[in-house]
């Protein structure tokens, strides 16, 4: 009998709103790679910035936790924390997501590292830090993005001459219901 290892379904995540003008913008890219290519994977979340990426949080903490963690150990640090973010145009991760990119600070990894600090200081072991390299990014399109199109649709995008600036000035903990990503709970700093 072959045995089937399946992960526990994720359940949060910690991620940076941007603006509503942005997010204007952003999403009418999304329309362009429903329209032109038939994504769909991703656009029912809202759009954001991942700090902190999907994860299952245990049963013997809760959404509550994770708020009182950001306000306790982000809250007060606001003021260090907050900062001018960057677009600059669009790219992808090989042919598997195209995304606005968002231009690396260190502003980024210091609100990230202070996110996972909180986090993981009043929830421990509810996630590891990240192992990759740390690419701010707001997601376009991924996983449904056909095979030839990721080129294509960079050409497109950036004609459009994406360049903008938000406050990352937030924190949005999304938490997974129905099987949908949705905001629960945002700290503004």
């Amino acid at each position: 009998m072959k045995q089937t290892h399946t992960q526990p379904q994720q359940t949060h995540f910690l991620g940076v709103l941007p603006s509503d003008d942005l997010r204007a913008d952003i999403e009418e890219s999304r329309r362009y790679m429903a329209g032109a290519f038939g994504c769909k994977s991703g656009h029912k979340t809202p759009l954001h910035v991942t700090l902190i990426p999907p994860f299952r949080l245990s049963e013997e903490f809760c959404t509550a936790d994770i708020e009182r963690a950001l306000q306790n150990g982000v809250l007060p640090r606001a003021c260090d924390l907050r900062f001018t973010a960057r677009i600059d145009g669009y790219g992808s991760f090989a042919e598997r997501t195209v995304f606005a990119r968002v231009k690396c600070s260190l502003e980024w990894t210091v609100l990230r590292d202070a996110v996972f600090s909180a986090l993981t200081a009043e929830c421990p072991r509810c996630t590891k830090k990240d192992a990759r390299a740390f690419t701010p990014h707001i997601t376009v399109a991924n996983r449904d993005i056909p095979s030839g199109a990721v080129q294509k649709a960079l050409i497109v995008l950036n004609e459009q001459g994406l360049q903008a600036e938000f406050q990352a000035d937030n924190v949005a903990i999304f938490e997974r219901k129905n099987g949908l990503w949705e905001i629960a709970s945002v700290l503004e700093f």
